[in-house]
Order: C-alpha cells, then structure tokens, then sequence
C-alpha cells in the first residue's frame, strides 16, 4: 500500500471515528441537561455541530485522495 492509499485509509478512519465522536456529545449533552447544566448541555450540542461540519472538509480530502 503506497503513502496515498494508507492517507485516504487514515481519512476515511477520521471521518467515521468523527462522526461518533458527534454522536457522544450529544448523549452527553443530554446527560448534562438531566443533571440541570444547561450552559454544558449547550457547550456539547455546539461542539457536536462543529465536529459535523469538519464532516464537508474529510469529503473534500478524500476527494484529493483519488
């Protein structure tokens, strides 16, 4: 396997593992509106949208990658 194939192997990993790292916050997200942290509930709901979006740039790198 040459440098680019083990790159694209590497971003497609990144990507899937971002997509679940999404998926924790926002289960932690509501963890914390149960404990009455509405401001860490809303911190972790923000982060779970950014972690979404990086979701366009993985495409875009593995775009590059054929």
């Amino acid at each position: 396997m040459d440098d680019l194939a083990k790159l694209k192997h590497l971003i497609e990993h990144w990507a899937e593992h971002n997509d679940e790292h999404a998926e924790s916050y926002l289960t932690w997200a509501e963890k914390a509106a149960g404990m009455g942290r509405p401001e860490l509930e809303a911190a972790l709901r923000e982060l779970a949208g950014e972690t979404r979006r990086l979701k366009a740039l993985f495409a875009l790198a593995l775009k590059e990658c054929s």
